[in-house]
């Protein structure tokens, strides 16, 4: 095989391996939206009053593996005003993701 081919292959070999890296985490990320959501709901906190503490929120420098999405997903929720968030860190969920993509 001349260097040409094996220089193109692995170029898209390397190309693939991007792509399917950035599916993976955005699956993760939308998996992590859904988590966050179902325990909002499942906790019935829907307003400021019933807001609930989240223990993925923090940071735990305890966790070693593979990346926790749910931090992540659960700032974008509250940049997207999703999710709301207390004054003493405390989350409820302000509207539905199934509402917010209907606007």
């Amino acid at each position: 095989m001349s260097d040409k081919m094996e220089l193109f292959l692995g170029l898209i070999v390397l190309l693939g391996v991007i792509f399917l890296t950035r599916k993976y985490h955005a699956w993760r990320i939308q998996r992590a939206y859904r988590l966050i959501v179902d325990d909002l709901r499942a906790s019935n906190a829907l307003t400021p009053e019933t807001a609930v503490d989240l223990p993925y929120a923090g940071k735990n420098l305890l966790r070693i593996g593979l990346r926790d999405h749910r931090k992540m997903a659960l700032n974008h929720l509250v940049l997207e005003q999703v999710v709301g968030q207390t004054d003493d860190s405390r989350y409820y969920l302000m509207m539905d993701i199934k509402e917010k993509h209907k606007d």
